[in-house]
C-alpha cells in the first residue's frame, strides 16, 4: 500500500511541475481583437487580398453610398458593416455594428468568436486549430459552408438559388467557396489558403464564364439565346441594383453606332411592384426574338440583315445612355456575337 501511495505522490508531483513550468498554451485568455489591421502582420498576403476585395470596400464604395443614399437606407448597413456572423448566428440575418464601419465586411465579421460565459474574449475561428499562433485560431468547419454566407448573401436569395441549382444537387457539387474563394498556392502546404479577394460580379472574367450568347436565323428572322452556363445561382444575383441588358445593332465598322435595347435581366426592389423579375436561373437558356423595340415589341429583324448582339452588365439599373451602353459608367461588355446571313 505504501508503495502504491509513493507512486501516486510522485506522479502528482510531476504533474504539478508540468502545470507550473510547462507552456501555458490555451490557459492564457484570448486577446480581444478590434480591427482587421491587427491581422496584417501575420497574414499579410490574405490581408492584401481582402484589401482589394469588395468586402473591404463595402462601406466606402462610392456606388454603394450613392445607391443607399449615403446609407440613409439603414437596412443596407447590416450587410455592409456587419457584426461577426458567429455572434449574430449562422444563416441568420446579420446585424449592423457601430465601430470600424470603414473596414466594411472585415476579418472579424467572419472570424471573431463570441465571448466566453465569463466575459473573456472568445478568440477567432480558422481552418485549423493552432495554439501557437498569436490569435490561437479554433478550427470551425462552419466557415466553409454556404450557410455561413447566407446571413448577408441570402437577403436576395442567392444561397437559395444555389441550393436549387445543379451546383448543389448534381454529381459534381460546387459551392460558394469553389468559385468565390478558390485555393491559392494549393500545392504548398505552408502557404496554401483560400483567396480572400472574393471575385464575383466585380471581376470581368467571372462574368464572362457565367454567360454564353449565341444566335441563329429561323423563319427569316434573327433570334439570340443567352444562357447561364457558369453561375451556381441566378444571373445577376445579390444586390438588386445589378442588371444585365441585351442590345443589338446592324453590323458595321462604326464603333460609335447606336445600339437598340432588347432585353433586361434583373430582380426589382420590393417597392418596384410593376417591374418583372427576369433573373436568369442557373442553367437557364432564354431565347430572345430580335425586334426593333425592347422586350419583343416592334417588328422582327430580318435575317437578311447582318447584326451584332451584346450583353452588358452594370451595378446600377439606371442607364444614362441606352443607345451607347459601353459609355455608361461601370458598364462591362460580357458577351458579343455577330450574326450574318
Amino acid at each position: 500500500m505504501q508503495k502504491v501511495l509513493g507512486v501516486f505522490v510522485a506522479l502528482l508531483a510531476i504533474w504539478f511541475l508540468i502545470a507550473l513550468l510547462g507552456p501555458s498554451g490555451d490557459a492564457e485568455p484570448a486577446r480581444a481583437w478590434k480591427s482587421s489591421a491587427e491581422c496584417m502582420d501575420c497574414h499579410s498576403e490574405i490581408y492584401a487580398e481582402w484589401q482589394d476585395s469588395q468586402h473591404s470596400k463595402s462601406w466606402t464604395n462610392p456606388l454603394v453610398r450613392e445607391r443607399s443614399g449615403d446609407f440613409a437606407n439603414q437596412d443596407c448597413i447590416d450587410c455592409h458593416a456587419p457584426r461577426p456572423v458567429f455572434i449574430t448566428g449562422i444563416a441568420e440575418r446579420v446585424l449592423p455594428r457601430s465601430t470600424q464601419r470603414n473596414e466594411g465586411v472585415d476579418c472579424l465579421a467572419c472570424h471573431q468568436l463570441p465571448n466566453h460565459p465569463d466575459g473573456t474574449p472568445g478568440g477567432v475561428a480558422g481552418g485549423v486549430r493552432n495554439s501557437e499562433a498569436p490569435c490561437r485560431p479554433e478550427e470551425r468547419r462552419e466557415l466553409v459552408r454556404p450557410d455561413f454566407c447566407a446571413g448577408c448573401h441570402n437577403q436576395h436569395k442567392t444561397v437559395d438559388q444555389w441550393r436549387a441549382s445543379e451546383f448543389a444537387t448534381g454529381i459534381d457539387k460546387e459551392d460558394c467557396l469553389d468559385c468565390h474563394m478558390p485555393w491559392v498556392n494549393p500545392e504548398d502546404k505552408a502557404t496554401r489558403h483560400r483567396s480572400h479577394a472574393f471575385p464575383g460580379g466585380n471581376a470581368t472574367y467571372m462574368l464572362e464564364r457565367a454567360i454564353s450568347l449565341t444566335g441563329e436565323a429561323r423563319d427569316g428572322v434573327w433570334y439570340a439565346t443567352v444562357t447561364n452556363i457558369g453561375a451556381g445561382h441566378s444571373f445577376p444575383t445579390d444586390e438588386r441594383s445589378r442588371t444585365a441588358d441585351v442590345f443589338w445593332r446592324p453590323l458595321s465598322e462604326d464603333e460609335g453606332a447606336p445600339w437598340n435595347h432588347l432585353h433586361r435581366i434583373r430582380s426589382p426592389y420590393r417597392d418596384e411592384v410593376d417591374v418583372p423579375d427576369t433573373l436568369l436561373l442557373s442553367g437557364e437558356a432564354r431565347e430572345l426574338a430580335i425586334t426593333s423595340e425592347s422586350e419583343g415589341a416592334g417588328t422582327a429583324v430580318s435575317s437578311d440583315t447582318p447584326i451584332e448582339v451584346a450583353l452588358y452588365y452594370r451595378r446600377t439599373p439606371i442607364w444614362e445612355d441606352l443607345a451607347h451602353p459601353g459609355a455608361n459608367r461601370g458598364a462591362v461588355q460580357v458577351a458579343r456575337v455577330e450574326l450574318k446571313p
